[in-house]
């Protein structure tokens, strides 16, 4: 059975830093892309960044975190990270974590994903 699991969310201050972390357990993705989306309260899931292994671990960044944000893998612990820096209010969301073990395309958008984990709250406050 696959299973992402998300942990390091909380509470921080507007200016503050998070890192995200996400274990994954039952394949390995290390072939595929890892990526993290986003959603606030009445707002559509979003994507926030993507690392894309069989592409040479290639990044990508929506552009409200880039230069903020940093995604990065442990293929060795079949894990993701998310190091969040400068954080704003508006970066207040319930954060996934999704993978997919293939080639896939169009990483910017939910559909490609095949395992999501359960979420992990980070709330900055002003």
């Amino acid at each position: 059975q696959v299973q992402l699991v998300e942990s390091g969310g909380g509470l921080v201050q507007a200016g503050g830093s998070l890192r995200l972390s996400c274990a994954a357990s039952g394949r390995t993705f290390s072939s595929g892309a890892m990526g993290w989306f986003r959603q606030a309260p009445g707002k559509e899931r979003e994507f926030v960044a993507v690392i894309i292994s069989w592409r040479g671990g290639i990044t990508y960044y929506a552009d409200s975190v880039k230069g903020r944000f940093t995604i990065s893998r442990d293929n060795a612990k079949n894990t993701v990270y998310l190091q969040m820096n400068r954080l704003k209010p508006e970066d207040t969301a319930v954060y996934y974590c999704a993978a997919d073990p293939t080639r896939g395309t169009g990483y910017y958008t939910p559909r490609p994903y095949d395992y999501w984990g359960q979420g992990t709250q980070v709330t900055v406050s002003s």
